[in-house]
């Protein structure tokens, strides 16, 4: 049987997995294969820990050169994160003429175009499916099975941790930072969240998707995230009260030769199935033209799942190889010389409907006073609530917007809060009625 040899740069959890299903799942992926995967070296700087597996330590190095330099090795799988020492191993790999596995989506968001052109200069395969949701097969869905449509509209719940955060925070009532401690507790956080919830690392999944969905280059710098850390208990239950759930949610929608590509908090009708997406798990909501309405849903995390998703792309260039090639596909759904350059659209740019919670004195003529505001930017309100007081003196007042352009509420919201009677920073987020702009509708029926 033919063998073909591979070397794994990054030896932690997720390596940890793929070296797992590799060796309990050899007869499967042989017959599938029709070759034997043989791990002929790994790299990492500790090669000392135990990973609870038996492993030669003649397959263990500190120095990912000497994968990089070894001729019988056609796939190099980077699993070590980040955009320093990784776009290295990767950019050399390539010269090398090594194939490329990677999960690392924060590397592909910042350099991706520059990464993909060096492959396909050097005509070398790269494999990404595990950068995005995890074990969920979404690369490949957009690439090859959607590749007849005009993706209309991604709405994805793209990152575990926030999500987990958003559904304890819904379920049981508790503030961000109680659940966040609790989360950390559990391993569903880092001991620095923030790429987490503050939506970078949602932002960087965004924007693989977008160079995918729409064959573009994309600057990660134009995909605006926000995250989900000033969100509070009094926003969830107000949302409930009108029908909505609050997720952390990245968008892409085509707006003729400009993409909106936005990662913030949501409201999204409670009936939608996103709205139903709990704990740690992803879901990636897709319209297309052709298909109408998809989902995808499954683990976005853990060791097994995205080690799953990083063999399937092993196997994927292996069979290239057994048929004499490395290219077969291409890298963003598109052939590389109709890559193109859209705009991603400014942020103030967008339009919207809001939710607006103003911490105000009980005094009279407040409401009057925000209304006009609103009013003289264009701004109008579909519904407003005045609840009772929650500290002596201080009075939430709840706003729905009609749709309005975000330039305008940006400029509303500083007005608002430079008013004598403001006590604190309003709290903006954004709702997404998807419903109205999307002509299949049959996941939107409760």
């Amino acid at each position: 049987m033919k063998k073909i040899d591979i070397g794994l740069v990054g030896f932690g959890t997720v390596g940890t997995g793929v070296v797992r299903i590799l060796r309990n799942n050899r007869k499967v992926i042989e017959d599938r294969l029709g070759a034997s995967v043989v791990l002929k070296k790994i790299a990492d700087l500790d090669i000392t820990s135990d990973r609870g597996l038996m492993i030669d330590k003649k397959l263990l190095t500190t120095d990912a050169q000497e994968i990089i330099d070894d001729a019988d090795i056609s796939i190099i799988i980077e699993l070590i994160g980040g955009c320093g020492a990784a776009k290295d191993i990767i950019l050399k790999a390539i010269r090398k003429g090594k194939n490329i596995v990677t999960a690392n989506k924060a590397l592909l968001a910042v350099h991706g175009a520059e990464i993909f052109e060096e492959a396909y200069k050097e005509e070398v395969g790269i494999g990404f499916e595990a950068s995005v949701g995890g074990g969920i097969p979404i690369i490949r869905s957009i690439r090859d099975g959607l590749a007849a449509n005009n993706i209309k509209v991604i709405f994805g719940i793209l990152n575990g941790t926030s999500n987990y955060v958003l559904s304890e925070m819904t379920n049981k009532g508790a503030t961000f930072g109680d659940v966040l401690k609790d989360a950390q507790k559990k391993g569903y956080a880092e001991a620095d969240p923030t790429f987490d919830v503050e939506g970078i690392d949602a932002a960087h999944k965004l924007a693989v998707l977008v160079s995918l969905a729409y064959g573009t280059k994309v600057e990660f710098n134009d995909i605006y995230a926000e995250g989900i850390s000033k969100i509070t208990p009094l926003d969830i239950e107000f949302a409930k009260e009108l029908g909505y759930t609050i997720k952390l949610l990245a968008i892409a929608k085509e707006e003729g030769c400009q993409i909106q590509a936005r990662v913030h908090p949501t409201l999204l009708p409670s009936s939608h199935l996103l709205s139903k997406v709990n704990e740690a798990y992803n879901a990636i909501f897709i319209n297309g033209d052709a298909v109408g309405s998809t989902m995808f849903y499954g683990k976005g995390a853990g060791m097994l799942p995205t080690a799953s998703a990083v063999i399937s792309d092993i196997l994927e260039i292996c069979r290239n190889i057994l048929k004499g090639g490395s290219q077969k596909a291409p890298f963003l759904s598109c052939q590389h010389e109709n890559i193109r350059n859209s705009r991603i659209k400014n942020m103030s740019e967008i339009r919207s409907r809001y939710y607006l919670r103003v911490s105000a004195k009980d005094r009279p003529g407040v409401l009057s006073k925000i209304s006009g505001i609103l009013g003289n930017l264009d701004i109008s309100i579909s519904s407003v609530i005045q609840k009772g007081r929650e500290v002596e003196g201080d009075v939430p007042i709840f706003m729905v917007t009609h749709e309005a352009k975000e330039a305008n509420v940006q400029k509303a919201l500083k007005q608002i809060d430079d008013l004598p009677t403001t006590l604190d920073d309003t709290v903006l987020i954004r709702i997404e009625d998807a419903v109205s702009t999307l002509e299949d509708r049959t996941l939107w029926e409760g």
